[in-house]
């Protein structure tokens, strides 16, 4: 699996487990909905900082979008439709 295939499938799994929606993974990363959802289809190629956003957004560590998913596995699921998310915390440094 190439790298940019890697992070589409890490973050995607990361933020379905979570129950966060693209936007509102995105308003907390301070990226665009729809760059999130081009990095999640590979069709977008994240920089090393933004990256390092949606990962402290979602707590876990840069190496988490790198990991290969094990044989076999199903690809993440998408959350329901129409489902009000809830809406996480923006930090503050």
């Amino acid at each position: 699996m190439k790298a940019r295939a890697l992070v589409a499938w890490n973050v995607r799994r990361i933020r379905v487990d979570r129950g966060i929606s693209q936007e509102g993974l995105a308003y907390d990363a301070r990226v665009d909905r729809s760059y999130l959802g081009g990095i999640e289809q590979q069709s977008e190629n994240p920089t090393i900082d933004v990256l390092e956003r949606i990962a402290e957004t979602l707590d876990v560590h840069l190496s988490e979008f790198f990991l290969h998913p094990p044989k076999g596995a199903a690809p993440p699921k998408t959350l329901r439709k129409g489902r009000k998310p809830a809406r996480s915390r923006r930090r503050t440094k």
